[in-house]
């Protein structure tokens, strides 16, 4: 549940750059989970994703998660934004960053439905803000590697929404565009 809403807001970051024509069509394998709502809904039932559910609230993508384009959410867990330094997410919660805020969420989303099992060693996936996250592989641990080089751990996989795929990570991603913000 807590990874439905940090995907929810991913999603809305992705529909506000414009982007939901991107991805029309499924990755990987079908989906064989029933989706209990799109991502906005399932994004308020995790109590893990709530700095997720403040940050989009904040950057105003909140009502874009309810699109049928299909994305995937790397979704940070509070856990995740606690890990940034001291006044990092204040900053980017103030109304002057909300920019900044919208283009930190849509670097986690990735248009189309990516299940863990179709997530390959190696793989580069391109944001819907254009930059790029990079898959590896360890073992049974998927790891996404953002621009800046940071590693996050997937701690949550494939939940499913009507509208895309939530994997629950557990550090915030960071594109190289976002100004004032390091990890």
């Amino acid at each position: 549940m807590r990874s439905k809403s940090l995907f929810s807001i991913m999603l809305a970051g992705l529909l506000t750059f414009g982007l939901s024509t991107a991805a029309s069509a499924q990755t990987g394998a079908p989906l064989t989970q029933k989706a209990n709502g799109n991502l906005l809904q399932m994004s308020k039932l995790s109590n893990s994703h709530t700095t997720l559910m403040k940050a989009v609230s904040a950057a105003g993508l909140d009502e874009q998660a309810r699109g049928a384009t299909k994305y995937t959410v790397f979704a940070p867990t509070n856990a995740a934004f606690d890990k940034l330094p001291a006044g990092t997410l204040d900053n980017l919660l103030l109304p002057a960053s909300k920019s900044q805020l919208a283009l930190l969420i849509s670097y986690h989303v990735v248009p189309g439905s990516y299940l863990a099992a179709n997530l390959k060693n190696g793989q580069t996936l391109t944001t819907v803000q254009g930059e790029t996250l990079t898959v590896m592989r360890q073992g049974d641990s998927i790891l996404i590697k953002d621009a800046k080089g940071n590693m996050a751990t997937v701690v949550n996989t494939d939940i499913v929404a009507e509208n895309g795929i939530v994997q629950s990570v557990d550090a915030v991603l960071m594109p190289t565009s976002l100004t004032g913000a390091k990890k």
